[in-house]
């Protein structure tokens, strides 16, 4: 089984798990402690937190240890805007952050709170300009992740940090995706990372305050962790997850060469070898070893069975994977097709072979995916019937809607319309994205009955 959903967890490093081992029988006591158990678990918690500290870029003292990457962001988000409570209640985040950020966004409207969502472009980048122009004088936090979780596209961080510090504006950064790559750059002001994402044990996760920054950790009061991470330490996990750290960042460079070569060979050969895919992201600007990529007429969720089936572990994007039946924010952001879409994160480590062969067996998957859902485009009409045609996809889901206004377009003339009624959410996507692919023109989308009315005019 070929392994390819890292940007999810990646698997548990060797050295990693000797860390763990190994402090399972040194790190079990209160490291709060004076007599000998508690000071050898406070030495092994003191050396995992300089570890953390020099890959995180940060003094030892300005990082703490939480219970998840998760909780880092809540603790961090929820503590920053505390600080800062007289400058305002005003946040700024990015359209594509982790889930975990946008859910720390929407807590702060519901208590009173504003928030500003920064656009994207179709690559999944913000423009610094845009944050620029989304401060205010009541701004109290800004938000900005260092490399996207879902198409792998890295953000101008540094340029962003020297916005907001020219503003007085603090910024923390989740650094979940990319911490295991290398130091984020810039002057930022929080930072958050998990520890699954670069081969240590869940359930650990790094917030980073720097000194000078107004916080005030929420909740209940602990003497922990400078009372900004509640409860005792897991210290055998956080020894493992500092000891990963190091490790996966002293192979980072060498890694990350051959991994871009990896993904640059999928980027290249797939949408070569399968008809009707959109390669999403940037291609320059990402990390090594992330690439994604969306498929016309196609169930996603029944292609990741195949691909399971077929000894591939992939994760998507796309609303027909999704019990919300929406697509990702993040595929919404940038207004890409998210029919069909997979997600590629190889791990280090990972076999040019087994790469070879998911190039190998992807085109079949497709196909016979697309074939389970009469898939294949009908023949233009010898003799056009009318100018304008209806399609009632109401009810079905993606990729229907599509499949279904691909076998019409046909039957109309060179500027006759099909109007496909949809109540899918995912068709505001798609539609428009099946229109640029095949040359045809998005007129856009008119109000119906139930659901919308999404007009296309023939062009080709």
């Amino acid at each position: 089984m070929a392994y390819f959903d890292a940007a999810s967890a990646a698997p548990l490093h060797p050295v990693a798990r000797q860390a763990l081992q190994a402090s399972l029988d040194e790190g079990w006591a209160d490291p709060a402690r004076l007599y000998r158990e508690g000071r050898r678990a406070r030495l092994l918690l003191d050396a995992a937190r300089e570890a953390a500290a020099e890959a995180a870029g940060c003094r030892p003292d300005e990082l703490v240890f939480t219970a998840s990457g998760t909780r880092a962001v809540h603790s961090g988000i929820a503590g920053a805007l505390a600080g800062r409570r007289r400058a305002g209640a005003h946040l700024i985040v990015s359209a594509v952050e982790h889930s975990s950020v946008l859910h720390s966004a929407e807590a702060h409207e519901a208590g009173g709170g504003t928030v500003t969502r920064v656009a994207v472009d179709r690559a999944g980048a913000v423009a610094p300009e845009a944050y620029a122009a989304a401060l205010r004088s009541d701004t109290a936090l800004a938000c900005l992740q260092s490399a996207n979780h879902e198409v792998g596209t890295e953000q101008p961080v540094a340029e962003v940090a020297s916005v907001c510090r020219d503003a007085g504006v603090p910024l923390l950064v989740d650094a979940a995706q990319s911490l295991a790559w290398g130091p984020v750059e810039g002057d930022w002001s929080l930072l958050t990372a998990s520890a699954h994402k670069w081969g240590g044990p869940p359930g650990v996760g790094l917030l980073a305050v720097r000194k000078g920054v107004r916080f005030a950790p929420q909740g209940p009061v602990d003497e922990r962790e400078s009372g900004r991470s509640a409860g005792f330490e897991n210290i055998p996990a956080i020894v493992a997850a500092a000891a990963s750290l190091r490790a996966v960042r002293a192979e980072a460079a060498q890694e990350a060469v051959r991994l871009r070569e990896l993904t640059e060979r999928i980027r290249a050969r797939v949408p070569a070898s399968v008809p009707d895919v959109e390669v999403v992201g940037d291609p320059v600007r990402r990390l090594p070893g992330v690439v994604t990529f969306s498929c016309l007429y196609v169930d996603g969720e029944t292609l990741l069975h195949e691909l399971d089936r077929a000894g591939f572990s992939v994760s998507s994007g796309s609303s027909c994977t999704s019990s919300t039946l929406t697509p990702s924010h993040v595929l919404r952001a940038m207004g890409v097709l998210s029919e069909g879409n997979v997600r590629v994160s190889l791990p280090p480590g990972t076999l040019e072979e087994d790469v070879e062969r998911f190039l190998d067996i992807l085109p079949g998957a497709v196909s016979g995916v697309r074939d389970k859902l009469g898939a294949s485009p009908a023949a233009p009409a010898a003799a056009v019937r009318e100018d304008a045609l209806v399609v009632d996809s109401l009810g079905k889901r993606c990729p229907i809607p599509v499949i279904e206004l691909a076998k019409v377009i046909g039957d109309v003339p060179v500027g006759g319309t099909v109007r496909v009624l949809s109540d899918d959410e995912a068709a505001r996507l798609d539609i428009p994205a099946w229109c640029e692919m095949r040359g045809q023109e998005y007129v856009g989308e008119e109000p119906a009955e139930r659901g919308t009315a999404y007009v296309v005019r023939r062009v080709t």
